[in-house]
């Protein structure tokens, strides 16, 4: 524990350092974490702030909104306009500049705070188009100063007592769900959403994407839950979804992660 102990002091003295913050709380492990230890450490000095739109799942709002009602957060929920950006729903390989654009720009509109994110050092590691929106408007990444990777995130949730954050899965905007070039709409967010938790309730798997993609709708599975799809319910759950989908012939195929990015090497991949 000595290691995350001396992350954690990191941290601590990062965010102590930054003063007054705006944390972009998606309602993930990541800003979740961020979140209670900036709450923590700056109490009144930190302000979380939560997107909501059809791309956010409703158990995420509900996450974030349990912990400040627990943890005694300021808490600003907003609409970042997204869904009014013609870039943004046209679903670019770079579409989640124009989400992160729009969130930060909302963001700093309200606040002088400086707005901090739980990018981790992973994360530095993908090709990622938010990170360019988030140096345009001078966002600052607290696990990064800090040297703070993704498993050191879920051990600092651990030390924290949240084990509960601790334990949950990956959890992308649903938009992530449609390959590029599929136009956003909210209809098309619900339908994948409500795939997913179909899917989680008759499988439990550790991992499950439903993605839409031009040819059809792909029900992606960690291995051993793809194993169990082929048996006796594979076809009727098969027909619920594509009662659900309404068209498009319906697929089981093992997870892969970003796979709904259809990039080129002129988008960085």
């Amino acid at each position: 524990m000595s290691g995350i102990t001396d992350k954690a002091a990191e941290l601590d003295v990062v965010l102590a350092g930054i003063g007054e913050v705006a944390v972009a709380v998606s309602g993930g492990v990541d800003s979740m974490t961020l979140a209670v230890a900036a709450g923590r450490r700056l109490g009144t000095r930190a302000e979380m702030v939560h997107a909501t739109s059809p791309a956010v799942p409703p158990e995420a709002t509900a996450r974030v909104e349990a912990y400040a009602r627990r943890e005694g957060w300021r808490l600003a929920l907003i609409d970042a306009g997204e869904f009014a950006d013609s870039d943004y729903l046209a679903n670019p390989a770079n579409r989640c500049f124009f989400c992160k654009a729009n969130l930060y720009g909302t963001i700093a509109a309200r606040t002088e705070a400086t707005i901090v994110s739980g990018t981790n050092l992973d994360d530095l590691g993908d090709w990622r188009p938010g990170l360019q929106a988030a140096e345009a408007h001078g966002v600052r990444h607290p696990y990064v100063e800090a040297g703070i990777d993704k498993a050191s995130v879920r051990t600092l949730a651990r030390a924290l007592g949240l084990d509960d954050l601790a334990e949950l899965p990956a959890a992308p905007c649903l938009s992530s769900r449609l390959a590029t070039g599929i136009r956003v709409t909210a209809d098309r967010l619900r339908l994948v959403h409500a795939v997913e938790r179909l899917i989680t309730r008759e499988l439990a798997p550790r991992t499950v994407r439903c993605r839409l993609f031009h040819d059809g709708v792909a029900i992606q599975l960690d291995p051993d839950a793809l194993s169990r799809v082929g048996g006796s319910q594979a076809a009727p759950l098969r027909h619920r979804i594509e009662q659900m989908a309404g068209a498009g012939a319906v697929r089981y195929e093992p997870y892969r992660m970003g796979s709904a990015f259809l990039r080129t090497a002129a988008d960085g991949a």
